[in-house]
């Protein structure tokens, strides 16, 4: 089977760079986590959360006029909706019944009796278990994602594909880290859905490689790393085809959607940009590393006829 095809750029020639370029920005991550840590929402410590509909459109100014009329002027609203007229206030204590009336009331006086709020309180004990659980899925979604390439395929695919993804959801977390962006629920959903589609596109160029390898007789380690260029190059249009697809739909929803969903939207773009450049830039020549470590089987002493 005759498996060369037109090679653009050479990965596997720069995979030190990569894989510098990755170290770093782990490692900027881990140093923003260390001092700074996430940006929690209240989804994940307690509080309470506030979206008030008032029927017309106001500026974050009067927003913020009318909560001080409730006595509320250590939070900043988020002004948002389709025509400017939804107020979020998220607020780092839970909220009694009373004070939650009063600054219903204090819009209603302003705006109307159209008024209507959503109230969202979590407790300290929900948002540990909240916590707890985020760590639990990553962890047993990297797992089962292990296991299911080491069944496929072999331990280096698993081992590579999976530092890889694991990568992929750090890189999102870093950079909200890094920009004190807010973690919150959809974040958590966006970090998983990134996991799935990252190991899409890796599955995709690792059968490209098992198949190009089983038919190919490579002996040397330029042999395999022009092996895997060239795997690379086959499977790129569908890659990026697959990308792109959901990439366009994720920037949609973060130019033109609701003031909720744009971090849900931003994470996505973030997580899919890293899947595509970890599949081709870490992954492929991560099991390259790995297989040209591999000793070359002993030869069976032929048999003597007797």
């Amino acid at each position: 089977m005759n498996f060369k095809t037109t090679v653009h750029f050479d990965f596997i020639k720069h995979s030190k760079k990569f894989f510098m370029a990755s170290i770093i920005l782990t490692v900027l991550g881990v140093i923003s986590l260390f001092l700074f840590n996430l940006n929690y929402g209240v989804d994940f410590k307690a509080g309470t959360n506030m979206d008030i509909a008032v029927g017309k459109a106001l500026t974050q100014a009067e927003a913020k006029e009318v909560l001080a009329t409730a006595g509320v002027t250590n939070v900043t609203p988020t002004v948002g909706g389709t025509n400017g007229d939804r107020v979020s206030a998220r607020f780092e204590e839970v909220l009694e019944q009373t004070k939650v009336t009063e600054i219903q009331n204090a819009f209603k006086a302003k705006f109307g009796d159209q008024v209507s709020a959503e109230v969202n309180v979590v407790s300290p004990d929900m948002a540990r278990e909240l916590g707890f659980k985020t760590i639990y899925a990553v962890i047993i979604a990297s797992i089962a994602i292990m296991i299911y390439v080491m069944i496929r395929f072999e331990w280096r695919f698993a081992l590579a594909a999976n530092i890889a993804i694991l990568y992929d959801a750090f890189v999102v977390v870093a950079v909200f880290s890094i920009f004190r962006l807010e973690v919150d629920l959809p974040f958590i959903a966006a970090v998983l859905t990134t996991i799935g589609y990252s190991i899409n596109d890796k599955i995709v160029i690792f059968d490209r490689i098992r198949e190009n390898l089983r038919f190919g007789k490579l002996k040397t380690r330029d042999q395999l790393a022009d092996m895997v260029n060239q795997s690379l190059w086959q499977t790129m249009a569908r890659n990026i085809y697959t990308v792109l697809a959901v990439l366009v739909i994720a920037v949609c929803l973060f130019l033109f959607g609701s003031e909720s969903i744009k971090l849900f939207a931003l994470a996505k773009i973030i997580g899919l940009t890293s899947g595509a450049y970890s599949s081709i830039c870490i992954a492929s020549p991560l099991w390259l590393l790995l297989k040209s470590k591999q000793k070359p089987k002993a030869k069976q002493p032929a048999k003597t006829a007797v």
